[in-house]
């Protein structure tokens, strides 16, 4: 089995993330590694907060704090939400971390000694009140391609161009708002992407066939335009200083690498974090995940579709100009934007559901599944608390919940606490296995095939043969004729809330431990259910003792409705 390397795209440090950042990066990639560590692959899960760059310094200033507080600071609160969600990350680290400064200052020493970086003198914003140059974020304004006109100058957040602060029209200081702006020379560091574009171009062309189409057609739209050569440094305070013994001029005036260039390196810093927070006695190679690794390691990034760029374009330039065996992508799985009702969820804007607030109202089983099932991949999906409340009713709280409880209290109150013997399976049985088998089999193909909102299709459909099976049995009327016919589907019926339990794990994990508790079985250690075991219905033997578990899910009412609704908006917001 080949080992499976997943990271998702690193958030940024400027806040907790919405549902939208969520369901666009770390949810999904949760749920691939999950799944791939339960069918007994190898798996690492890498990510970090992302927390160089302007925004950091900005926010910073408006917390009061030193910008590595507050970093710390965010950082720690991040990762609580994340912990709150259940994302089983091998390693969340930092793109601050010195191994990430490390590797970054090794990848600028060798591009530089290949000949990809070259140091150019460049007009840049200056602004007499703040009295320091502004790169990027420091300068706002409007973009000069959509007319939105709260661009930044690094990217529009509405047409997602990329930007430099000197092609803003109207510009200002995000500092001060000071609109008296100068363009003064300064002497920046370029990565030279327009001499790799051949080689990103035949690695595209080697790859795409396995990327999803829209991160394909995000990558081939920039090859036809062309890459650019890039500034890669910054006037900051805060980020991987560019090192001394290559550019000493440069080191001594304060330059550091610019985030785009360093963030994709901390997925490698992150993992080296990871090998020496190592315990003791455990040792963790990570350069073997990373270093000499394209046959041994299949590598899947998962993110918006935004950051697709930055991961099938410019990241593998920078490692193919590297010159040295990095470990490159194998899918890109990009994801189109989960809105609020029609509006782009923002965290500057501070619109829409935010992750810890989200938490605060409901556990993460009903946003994990409600995300999953709503996954923006074919095109931009809407959030709206009507629609998932009508989710979580219908799917979470009917069809799997209400299952749970009516077999488990329905047989413990006719049969007692051990799973009933019955008749040996007949016809409905093996029509229901075939079908259990079947469904599985499709859920199983759709994870495979990084395909989420199907993989949850097929996930309810499952869960729904179980239901079509209960109601034709009817066991409640089956008792009262043959009791042993009762038993038996009970016995079916606790049999596939066991399966339910092993297979739902990577996506609602608290509730399949919940409903897996249910059973007294000290042996049973599956990771999943075979089409055997699927089509047999067999795992829980008669005489197992049971107990019946807190109701799963609440069904979310009107009055629940209209106190969201009142809190976070709605359509009319």
């Amino acid at each position: 089995m080949a080992r499976h390397l997943i990271t998702s795209a690193l958030p940024y440090i400027n806040g907790i993330k919405h549902l939208g950042n969520m369901v666009g990066s770390m949810l999904p990639a949760d749920v691939y590694a999950r799944y791939l560590r339960r069918r007994g692959h190898d798996v690492l899960f890498i990510c970090a907060t992302d927390e160089h760059g302007t925004p950091a310094e900005l926010a910073a200033k408006e917390a009061d704090l030193s910008v590595a507080a507050f970093c710390a600071r965010a950082h720690d609160a991040q990762k609580a939400v994340y912990d709150g969600f259940d994302l089983a990350f091998d390693h969340f680290g930092r793109s601050s971390a010195r191994q990430n400064v490390e590797i970054t200052q090794h990848f600028a020493r060798r591009l530089h000694e290949n000949g990809f970086i070259e140091e150019r003198a460049v007009r840049q914003v200056y602004s007499p009140v703040d009295g320091r140059f502004l790169p990027d974020r420091y300068v706002e304004g409007t973009c000069p391609h959509c007319g939105y006109e709260r661009a930044r100058g690094d990217q529009c957040e509405h047409c997602t161009r990329v930007l430099d602060p000197t092609d803003l029209l109207h510009p200002r200081s995000a500092i001060s708002g000071a609109t008296e702006l100068e363009v003064r020379e300064t002497t920046h560091l370029f990565l030279l992407q327009s001499k790799l574009q051949p080689e990103v171009e035949a690695w595209v062309a080697r790859h795409e066939e396995q990327w999803p189409q829209l991160s394909s057609s995000i990558a081939r739209k920039w090859l036809t335009e062309g890459l650019h050569d890039r500034a890669i440094t910054r006037d900051l305070d805060w980020g991987v200083p560019v090192p001394a013994d290559t550019w000493p001029r440069l080191a001594a005036e304060g330059k550091v690498f610019y985030v785009w260039f360093d963030a994709p390196i901390a997925y490698i810093g992150a993992t080296k974090e990871w090998a020496d927070a190592a315990p003791a006695g455990e040792n963790r190679d990570w350069k073997a995940w990373w270093y000499d690794a394209d046959t041994t390691v299949r590598y899947t990034q998962f993110m918006a579709k935004d950051n697709v760029p930055f991961h099938t374009v410019m990241f593998p330039a920078t490692e193919l100009g590297v010159r040295e065996p990095w470990k490159k992508v194998d899918v890109v799985k990009g994801f189109n934007w989960l809105t609020y009702y029609g509006g782009k969820f923002s965290t500057s804007q501070k619109r829409g559901v935010f992750t810890d607030a989200a938490l605060e109202l409901l556990p993460a089983d009903y946003w994990r599944y409600f995300l999953v099932a709503s996954a923006p991949e074919s095109d931009d999906s809407s959030f709206t608390w009507e629609h998932f409340a009508a989710t979580v009713n219908k799917d979470l709280a009917d069809t799997l919940g209400n299952f749970v409880n009516r077999v488990l209290s329905f047989s413990r109150k006719r049969f007692g606490d051990t799973v009933p013997a019955g008749h040996p399976a007949g016809t409905a049985e093996e029509r229901l296995g075939a079908e259990a088998a079947r469904l599985l089999a499709e859920y199983e193909e759709h994870l495979e095939a990084l395909q989420f909102r199907r993989a949850a299709a097929a996930l309810r459909a499952l869960w729904s043969a179980g239901n079509a099976y209960l109601e034709e049995k009817a066991p409640w009327l089956e008792i009262k004729t043959d009791a042993d016919g009762a038993a038996l589907t009970l016995r079916t019926a606790m049999n596939l809330i066991h399966l339910y339990a092993v297979v739902s794990a990577p996506v609602i994990p608290a509730t399949s431990a919940a409903m897996r508790g249910a059973f007294a079985l000290p042996d049973d250690t599956a990771t999943w259910v075979t089409a055997e075991q699927a089509t047999s219905l067999d795992t829980v033997p008669a005489d197992t003792p049971f107990t019946v578990p807190p109701v799963l899910f609440a069904k979310i009412t009107e009055e629940d409705l209209e106190s969201y609704r009142e809190r976070f908006g709605g359509a009319e917001s």
